[in-house]
C-alpha cells in the first residue's frame, strides 16, 4: 500500500482561510489545536463545546477542523463520531464521548496522527497568512 497524503495541505488552507475570512483572530487557535491533540480525540472535540457561546468563530473553526478529519478518515476507511451536539446537553455530550472512547484503538490511533498532521499544516498555513 502506498502513502495517502489525503490533501491534508490543501484542507488545511482551506480552513484557514475560511477561518481568516470570518474573524482574525480566530487563526490563534491553530496553535491550541497542535498542542489539544496530545489529550486525545474527545478533548479535542469538545473544545468546540467551550467555545460556543463566548466565541462563536473559534467555535466553528474547531468544529470545521473536526468535520475535516471526519471525511478525511472516511476516504481511510475509518468512522470518526460526528453526532450533533448541543452545548449543555449532557446526554449528548456523554455519548459523543462514548462514542469516540469505544473507537477501536487502531482506528484511534490512526485518527490522531491523521489529526497531528492536519494541525501541523493548520499552523504552517497560519504563520503564512497572519
Amino acid at each position: 500500500m502506498a502513502w495517502q497524503t489525503y490533501g491534508l495541505d490543501q484542507e488545511a488552507q482551506k480552513l484557514v482561510l475560511a477561518a481568516k475570512q470570518r474573524n482574525p483572530e480566530s487563526l490563534n487557535q491553530s496553535y491550541k489545536m497542535r498542542m489539544a491533540v496530545a489529550y486525545g480525540l474527545e478533548r479535542f472535540w469538545g473544545e468546540h463545546l467551550r467555545l460556543q457561546e463566548r466565541e462563536p468563530d473559534k467555535a466553528r473553526y474547531w468544529k470545521d477542523v473536526w468535520d475535516t478529519l471526519a471525511h478525511i478518515l472516511a476516504k481511510a476507511h475509518i468512522t470518526l463520531p460526528n453526532d450533533p451536539v448541543r452545548n449543555g446537553n449532557v446526554q449528548q455530550i456523554r455519548a459523543m464521548s462514548e462514542k469516540l472512547w469505544s473507537m477501536p484503538l487502531e482506528d484511534q490511533r490512526v485518527a490522531l496522527a491523521i489529526l497531528t498532521q492536519l494541525c501541523d499544516c493548520l499552523v504552517w498555513w497560519t504563520q503564512r497568512y497572519k
